[in-house]
């Protein structure tokens, strides 16, 4: 089915073609178009979400359309036609304001979602408003991918601070990736997932954009200080204003921390499991795993499931940036060796310490069919 966003689409559609049968017209207000819609079959159409007068809604419905509606009081729209945008989380929010992070719609959209306890019993209304959100954001994801084939991941802690070393290897690994025409992805949160979204965001710079960008960054280490830390993400982008892109896919379960200022593109998920499952799955080119925790190392044995298994027909390489981290003192990368024995993705697990090393690895092992 045609999908249509803007009124403009609309109008061309139905010039062009004469009527609206078997389209989706997703998010647009048509309060405005009655007469437009009226004179048009709009049979087994669907509207999301689209704001319909009385009498063009029981046009629709009598033409045989599904009119889904908008839900009221909700900070977000469950039918958002595209991702989000780089500023548009953090609209409310004042550089330099202490406290106006909780103005912000990223915050404000946390609230609401913080508001009853995790788990798998929330109110029904809250329960279908984030699932049709986060299949809005699933939809504007894979158009957003349509025009991105080369999807490498990097994975890591939210604890990084800015001011460590492992910091700005990261950031060089995303600057190298989106140079040779890679498209960056992360978590979107702070940590290694700011670094490699950072390192992107400055791959049409010189190598020492990259020094003085950190400078910035080293007055605001740790995302604790919401503000000051926001606010030291802004004097980079005041600074550095034209980056490349990269793609952020963060979650509001983990809301607490700030969706990082540097990824262009923004699959912001209500459902952790859909986000992390779903940013593994992208990841065709590869994925690199930065030191981290629970969460980075419940990541390697997710993608690693994904190539075992091929569960979606491509195997991609895995590289375990930080020689000690993942062998020694979590070591993973030993005991996926174990795993892989006889399988096609036994010979696409690398290990680095430095972002040559990455990108020499991944450059010399290609993604391979399942």
């Amino acid at each position: 089915m045609r999908e249509i966003q803007t009124v403009e689409e609309l109008e061309a559609h139905v010039a062009h073609i004469g009527g609206l049968a078997n389209v989706v017209i997703q998010g647009v207000d048509l309060s405005a178009h009655t007469e437009l819609l009226l004179s048009v079959s709009c049979a087994d159409a669907v509207f999301l979400g689209a704001s319909l007068a009385p009498e063009a809604l029981a046009h629709v419905f009598a033409d045989g359309a599904v009119a889904f509606p908008r839900i009221p009081d909700l900070p977000f729209d469950v039918y958002r036609p595209r991702l989000y945008a780089q500023h548009e989380l953090f609209s409310g929010w004042v550089a330099g304001c202490d406290g106006s992070f909780a103005d912000s719609a990223d915050s404000k959209i946390y609230r609401w979602a913080a508001r009853h306890p995790k788990g798998p019993h929330l109110p029904i209304v809250d329960a279908l408003a984030q699932r049709l959100h986060d299949h809005a954001i699933d939809d504007a994801l894979g158009e957003h991918l349509e025009s991105h084939p080369d999807v490498v991941a990097v994975m890591g802690g939210h604890g990084m601070l800015r001011d460590q070393s492992m910091y700005e290897t990261v950031a060089e690994l995303g600057r190298s990736m989106a140079r040779v025409g890679w498209h960056v992805a992360t978590g979107g949160g702070p940590g290694a997932m700011e670094a490699a979204n950072l390192g992107a965001w400055l791959a049409p710079y010189d190598d020492a954009a990259l020094g003085a960008a950190l400078d910035l960054l080293a007055k605001a280490p740790d995302f604790h200080h919401v503000d000051s830390y926001l606010t030291a993400s802004q004097a980079v982008l005041d600074k550095f204003p034209e980056g490349s892109e990269s793609l952020a896919v963060p979650t509001w379960f983990y809301g607490h921390e700030p969706t990082n200022r540097f990824a262009t593109h923004i699959a912001k998920y209500f459902a952790n499991s859909i986000r992390e499952d779903g940013l593994l799955a992208i990841a065709t080119r590869g994925v690199v795993f930065a030191p981290g925790a629970a969460g980075t190392t419940q990541e390697v044995f997710q993608d690693a499931t994904q190539n075992h298994y091929a569960v979606f027909e491509t195997v991609s390489p895995m590289v375990f940036l930080g020689s000690r981290h993942w062998q020694h003192d979590l070591p993973a990368e030993p005991l996926l060796r174990r795993l892989a024995e006889g399988r096609p993705y036994a010979d696409l697990i690398g290990v680095a310490d430095t972002a040559p090393g990455v990108m020499d690895f991944l450059l010399r092992h290609q993604p391979t069919d399942g």
